[in-house]
């Protein structure tokens, strides 16, 4: 007997939480909003001569293109499990979030690089035309951000979409500030400084995600969630002699998973007061969907631990 048959018994259900509608619907608001500015800030880059413009444009590009895999990895882990498929499609997201942390990190490399090479030389640029697509691109920045913080917390997939309209958004108050102070003093090199600074904001937070995504991808435990604890609050159960073969991990980053062995001490008879008070420790850590399996301690030589 495990616990997921035994909490079937009880009318407790495992089921696997899908992103919510309004992470969809504020994915796609944001996504054409910043196709839309995009555009213009190429075009004014272009014409400005704005590095900063540009570099903000590059980000603009990713995130165009991240919030569209983001858009696309909500769909398809909406799909419910299968015989196949039995986890359903949720790491899909946490794929996404690795591939969003990745084109933001490639982005920022290039801007710094771009940058660099500007220094020492002397660049016209349209402050004015700067200046004016940098605000528009400010006040859609701030909106789309709005919209996406309250679904950050849906997902790694949504956490990503959210840290590429926050890079935006500050690359936008780097390029105003940028524009600003070559407007008043004539000093380019403010351009190549607001170009880095964009890039400095941005790659920390992009490098968290992305080690947070391949952590799930790879099955660790949670960050949250101190396995060695867990082993000893069990074992500490009534009834219960040791604990083995303890899995803990998460297929979308949200929803900690855990399976183990509990080896049962030999008065006592395997029960499903056991499995109660189990789940019911794990439920502690934010565990609520574990499987466990009670088995004596003669069989441990039985079976293969892993």
């Amino acid at each position: 007997m495990n616990a997921e048959q035994h909490a079937h018994g009880h009318g407790h259900e495992h089921g696997h939480s899908h992103a919510p509608s309004g992470s969809l619907k504020a994915l796609l608001v944001t996504l054409t909003m910043t196709a839309t500015i995009f555009i213009a800030q190429v075009i004014g880059g272009l014409l400005s001569g704005s590095l900063a413009l540009l570099s903000d444009a590059m980000h603009m590009l990713s995130d165009s293109t991240g919030l569209l895999i983001a858009l696309v990895a909500i769909l398809i882990g909406r799909r419910a499990a299968t015989a196949r498929a039995t986890f359903g499609y949720r790491r899909v997201e946490v794929i996404a979030a690795v591939v969003n942390a990745a084109t933001v990190i490639a982005a920022s490399v290039w801007i710094v690089v771009s940058a660099l090479g500007r220094f020492g030389g002397d660049h016209e640029i349209d402050t004015g035309l700067m200046l004016i697509v940098a605000i528009i691109g400010l006040i859609a920045n701030a909106i789309s951000a709005a919209i996406l913080m309250r679904h950050q917390h849906d997902s790694l997939n949504m956490r990503g979409a959210y840290l590429h309209v926050l890079s935006d958004l500050a690359g936008s108050v780097a390029v105003i500030i940028a524009g600003g102070v070559i407007y008043f003093t004539g000093w380019t090199a403010a351009d190549a400084i607001a170009s880095l600074l964009i890039a400095a904001l941005v790659l920390p937070r992009a490098l968290r995600l992305l080690t947070d995504s391949v952590a799930v991808l790879l099955n660790h435990a949670p960050a949250t969630i101190d396995t060695g604890e867990v082993t000893r609050q069990l074992e500490a159960l009534p009834g219960v002699a040791s604990v083995h073969d303890l899995h803990i991990w998460s297929t979308d980053g949200n929803e900690p998973l855990a399976t183990c062995h509990l080896v049962l001490a030999e008065q006592h008879q395997a029960g499903c007061d056991i499995l109660d008070a189990a789940q019911a420790k794990l439920r502690e850590f934010g565990i609520e969907h574990s499987t466990i399996q009670l088995e004596e301690g003669s069989h441990v030589g039985h079976e293969k631990i892993c």
